[in-house]
């Protein structure tokens, strides 16, 4: 039974009381890291669940022993701070979790990509054309050197929120290095080359929009992702496979969390009957950004 409290004081009972709040802002959005994506009409509710959680946890010690929520308090705080210097989840993950939610279901508009890609697909399903073919030949996801690299970066970032989304955390992590480190390089002006990704890996990740995209698609394919090549006009990019509605909204969500600055307000994707493609350009700042045209001629299928 609960101890009674109606003893103490006013000035007593209003610090509980904001320290009971100031352990339910931090609490909700780390347990949210261990709950499964939660999609609702469209709308991510995974934190909001959380926030109850946290809520009952809260309300729970206040109803056994009120002035429980100062070690309570002090608890959540110390393992933010000790995340700090363990370069885990912190104070400033618990404020991005908090944006990323209110981007995610209210800032950030879908732009489905309109293009031949999705209005006339037949017209992209051949490999006569010299360039699908030399590309093709290129990606190999079977190599160790394109393994052993893409396991290594695919844990280089956002280790802290594997338990909410899983293998989708690994393929940003991957995505995020490459084009991070990626440096353009032309190739000579008669002739077209197309790196495979090993010769990329070991040249430093220099190289053209081809060699970035054979280098993305292998990686990413070698860690278990689904990838195919789109050639437009002047260009080639790579886009990764997110599934169906559902899923776009979870990879969504995701993107929207671990890559927060600059805020984004539009997310590019190409959708075919109920697929969704979504672009990891080299020239876009986070997956989903910008296409640099819509002329697609080519769609290479891994």
């Amino acid at each position: 039974m609960a101890i009674d409290e109606s003893k103490y004081s006013t000035s007593t009972q209003l610090l509980l009381n904001i320290l009971s709040l100031l352990t339910l802002a931090p609490l909700a959005p780390f347990i949210n890291r261990f709950l499964p994506p939660i999609v609702a009409g469209g709308v991510h509710i995974d934190l909001a669940v959380s926030f109850l959680i946290s809520l009952l946890i809260v309300f729970a010690l206040r109803w056994v022993f009120r002035p429980l929520i100062i070690p309570a308090f002090l608890l959540v705080c110390s393992i933010l701070l000790i995340n700090k210097y363990r370069d885990d989840y912190t104070f400033t993950n618990v404020l991005n979790d908090y944006k990323g939610m209110v981007q995610g279901n209210w800032g950030t508009k879908d732009s489905k990509q309109l293009d031949i890609l999705s209005l006339y697909p037949r017209r992209v399903e051949s490999y006569r054309d010299k360039t699908v073919r030399g590309i093709k030949e290129k990606v190999n996801y079977q190599d160790s050197v394109v393994r052993n690299f893409s396991v290594k970066h695919s844990i280089d970032f956002y280790d802290e929120y594997f338990y909410k989304y899983g293998k989708i955390t690994r393929f940003l992590s991957l995505f995020r290095y490459i084009n991070g480190n990626f440096k353009y390089v032309l190739d000579s002006r008669r002739d077209e080359y197309f790196a495979t990704p090993q010769e990329t890996i070991q040249n430093g990740l220099g190289g053209d929009c081809d060699d970035h995209s054979i280098l993305m698609t292998s990686c990413l394919q070698s860690i278990g992702a689904r990838c195919r090549i789109v050639l437009i006009k002047g260009h080639a990019y790579p886009e990764l496979y997110c599934g169906d509605k559902e899923d776009f909204e979870i990879m969504k969500q995701a993107i929207i969390t671990l890559f927060p600055k600059p805020v984004i307000k539009e997310l590019y994707y190409h959708e075919l009957k109920g697929e969704y493609w979504i672009n990891l350009d080299y020239t876009a700042r986070h997956p989903g950004g910008p296409y640099m045209n819509d002329k697609v001629y080519g769609l290479i299928e891994l």
